[in-house]
């Protein structure tokens, strides 16, 4: 059973987020490698004059492919919503997306002819490497993160996490009834706290430094820490639960650091794509209005 157990985390593990790399004999990582060694063997081999650009024939055949590209490449967002299978299924569609993306690092860097300014071409190719890097970072959280995300909830559900965490709220109230005032507004301080705020920052650095259950803890904890251990004191017992609450909430803010990991990337991708779209027609419309 245990063996068992152990297959099915290394396919989860390695065959959903690896096998788009992988994917049939890393056939488009050779394509796009063929494709990038093709450019560079000719940009070495040419003799433009006075100098490589992308106003030479060499630097405009690189742009017109490196802009087709760019194109086929936004329509992964589009594909994603139909499952097929086949030569052109997600999974290959999604590997060509990787390696054609990458080898635009060297096709839009050799149409520049590496010449930079502050200037339009120079932002579409900017915003191209920006897109390009979240894209990388993308692919590399996306190989290594799932499985985190599946042992810190240790075969629970998201809603069973939460669940018991309502559970021990439910048990906190009640406990806190008999106990003075003070106690029981560190108790309702602790229900009352979402365990979902404290913004995007704690969320990503899994640091809650105003955390009611801690806090409540803590001044808890200083009066019980002397007391007899008689086991049916209410204060013990509030305790004990705001003890198993905080290891609840540190597991659930693990599981939400985790999944922000996997999100946030996308929110540099998408605008980011967006924008090169914007600046390469831009770029496009300049060249031709100036040819």
């Amino acid at each position: 059973m245990a063996t068992r157990v152990s297959v099915q985390n290394r396919v989860r593990g390695s065959g959903v987020h690896d096998g788009f790399l992988r994917h049939n004999g890393f056939y488009w990582a050779k394509i796009a490698g063929v494709i990038s060694l093709i450019a560079l063997l000719v940009y070495i081999g040419i003799d433009v004059k006075p100098r490589p650009s992308g106003g030479s024939w060499y630097g405009y055949t690189l742009g017109t492919i490196g802009a087709l590209l760019i194109l086929w490449l936004t329509m992964l967002g589009v594909r994603k919503r139909a499952m097929t299978s086949g030569r052109w299924s997600l999974k290959s569609w999604t590997s060509a997306h990787v390696y054609l993306g990458l080898s635009l690092i060297v096709i839009a860097t050799l149409h520049t002819g590496f010449q930079f300014g502050w200037n339009i071409h120079t932002l579409a190719y900017v915003l191209m490497m920006i897109v390009i890097l979240s894209g990388l970072f993308g692919i590399t959280v996306y190989s290594v993160l799932p499985r985190s995300l599946s042992n810190n909830r240790n075969e629970t559900t998201e809603p069973q996490m939460l669940e018991g965490l309502r559970a021990v709220d439910r048990q906190l109230h009640e406990a806190a009834q008999p106990v003075a005032q003070h106690y029981a507004e560190l108790v309702r301080s602790s229900l009352e706290q979402d365990p979902f705020g404290g913004g995007l920052w704690s969320r990503l650095s899994g640091r809650y430094p105003r955390c009611a259950t801690r806090l409540a803890k803590a001044e808890i904890r200083r009066e019980t820490v002397h007391m007899p251990k008689l086991g049916d004191e209410p204060l013990e017992r509030i305790d004990a639960l705001l003890e198993k609450k905080e290891a609840m909430l540190a597991r659930v803010r693990r599981h939400l650091r985790i999944r922000a990991l996997l999100e946030i990337w996308l929110y540099i991708h998408v605008p980011m794509t967006f924008a090169l779209i914007a600046a390469l027609t831009a770029h496009i419309v300049s060249v031709f209005f100036y040819w």
